[in-house]
């Protein structure tokens, strides 16, 4: 069983005391969920700045190349509207950071803008654009490892000013394997598919379109026995996930299966994933060739940000696309 190298904080000790009562034990996702998100001691409640180059931050992400990842994201939503007038529609993006917007600079073809932050209720109608990036695998998951045979879901107790995994008496889903070779360890992204289900769940019609990280059910179950799970620190990932609890981003693959049954049982049509690569050549085809010719001759710091977004070594392929409509 793991423990943590980095005591958490008397504050957080605090809030985890009074979170898991008498026992000392929290299931993984609770504990994942205060980490990331206690109101004053979550790591994205902080006022921090998480994203960026600098020596301060803890990751980058596809935003932190400049307007031009807006313009790629406008391009290709206006064009998966399919002749549907995009000034009929409010581009609304959901989990952007506190300072931040994807269209933020960028001239878009869209009515309206709205961004639902942090905390932010989630009201949903008319004509939109749903947009995420990065939204769901910072949603809390639950942790199962198989051991003698059996899988048993895992937890967190604190005994002397340290944190602990454990394992908890309860019962676990039937979605988990029943062949998996002993010490296999899921990361099950439940909360982010119950997320996908609550947007898809609003009175909208339109687009949604999810940027994020994640594999296949099959993926998950049978060809990543270690977890998806992994923390994020100054840009270090590391596997210890209970050291520092609310100084370190926590995240989790998402299960693009999980998500795509939310959005057809909420009746949206053909869900398609897609490399972040494939995505914006199939879907921004016009504005990469109107830059690339722009462009033509130089190096510039618009060719760079393209490269970054789109090579299969940086950007391109480690990201992934959810798209769907509902008319």
């Amino acid at each position: 069983m793991g423990s943590s190298t980095v005591p958490p904080s008397a504050a957080f000790l605090a809030a985890f005391r009074a979170r898991a009562g008498a026992g000392s034990v929290l299931p993984f996702d609770e504990f994942m969920d205060l980490a990331l998100y206690h109101r004053e001691l979550g790591y994205y409640r902080q006022p921090r700045v998480r994203v960026g180059y600098g020596r301060d931050t803890d990751f980058f992400t596809a935003s932190t190349s400049g307007t031009v990842f807006g313009e790629l994201v406008a391009a290709a939503a206006a064009k998966l509207l399919a002749g549907r007038d995009p000034r009929d529609f409010t581009f609304v993006e959901i989990g952007a950071e506190p300072s931040g917007g994807v269209l933020r600079g960028v001239a878009h073809p869209f009515g309206a803008t709205r961004t639902v932050r942090l905390g932010e209720p989630l009201r949903l109608e008319g004509r939109c654009v749903v947009f995420s990036n990065e939204l769901f695998d910072a949603q809390p998951c639950r942790r199962f490892r198989r051991r003698e045979g059996r899988w048993r879901e895992l937890g967190v107790a604190e005994h002397a000013g340290r944190l602990a995994e454990v394992e908890l008496e309860r019962m676990v889903p039937r979605f988990l394997p029943v062949d998996a070779p002993d010490g296999y360890l899921i990361d099950a992204p439940v909360a982010a598919a119950d997320l996908a289900g609550r947007i898809a769940g609003e009175p909208w019609t339109g687009l949604f379109l999810a940027l994020d990280y994640g594999k296949s059910w099959r993926e998950i179950a049978e060809a990543t026995p270690a977890g998806t799970a992994r923390a994020y620190f100054r840009h270090t990932q590391g596997s210890d996930l209970l050291s520092q609890p609310g100084e370190q981003d926590l995240t989790c693959h998402v299960c693009w299966d999980w998500l795509t049954e939310r959005l057809v049982q909420a009746g949206f049509g053909s869900p398609a994933v897609e490399s972040q690569e494939a995505f914006f050549i199939h879907h921004a085809t016009a504005y990469l060739a109107a830059t690339t010719s722009a462009e033509a001759g130089r190096f510039s710091p618009k060719k760079l940000s393209l490269q970054q977004l789109l090579h299969p070594a940086y950007l391109g392929q480690k990201f992934q696309a959810l798209h769907a409509t509902r008319s």
